[in-house]
């Protein structure tokens, strides 16, 4: 059998045996970079990889959809302009929570070549009264649930709503985010495209 070592300090067998300092803050920031580096993947993984971003505008520029009065909108007709995809419902709570900054940035950057299309997982009638309450000034068009696969071909995984994708005006999808955005996140995200 191995020869044991003195224990320090009057310590006994089984005694916690306290960390060095710079162990411990070592400790801490290798757990804190694996957190970090584990939220950075996982947001990229439901924004999806970004070497298709051009094939994602082409998805979105290809889809017809039929707005609130059933006419027939193609996506096409915004090409050329910084174009802001929302996926939302009536029912979802961060939807309705940034909407009124989606209503504020159309107003604000519309006349610089900023539009924002959003698509409906909802039933026509709903989203018609969820407009007229909010005072939506861009296109709404109906995805119902059959958009579900749309959603999925824009990046977004995992199905969440809201989920945006901003397109660029050489057709480039800038930016996928899954989840609510803050008006001045958005604001600063369009910005520069305009």
């Amino acid at each position: 059998l191995p020869e044991r070592r003195a224990l320090r300090h009057g310590a006994r067998p089984g005694d916690r045996v306290p960390l060095k300092r710079r162990h411990a803050i070592a400790l801490f920031a290798a757990v804190a970079f694996a957190a970090a580096a584990g939220g950075a993947g996982y947001h990229l993984w439901l924004a999806g990889d970004s070497g298709d971003a051009r094939a994602v505008a082409e998805r979105l520029y290809s889809t017809r959809l039929p707005d609130t009065r059933g006419n027939s909108q193609p996506l096409e007709q915004w090409r050329g302009r910084v174009l802001v995809v929302t996926f939302w419902a009536t029912w979802c709570a961060p939807c309705r929570e940034e909407i009124p900054g989606f209503v504020r940035l159309q107003e604000r950057y519309g006349g610089r070549g900023l539009q924002f299309v959003g698509i409906a997982i909802d039933q026509p009638g709903k989203v018609t009264d969820f407009a007229r309450e909010f005072g939506i000034n861009y296109p709404l068009l109906i995805g119902g649930m059959e958009s579900l696969d749309l959603l999925r071909q824009a990046g977004n995984r995992q199905a969440v709503l809201p989920y945006t994708v901003v397109i660029d005006r050489h057709g480039k999808a800038a930016t996928r985010e899954p989840g609510a955005l803050k008006e001045n996140r958005l604001e600063k995200l369009v910005k520069p495209l305009l």
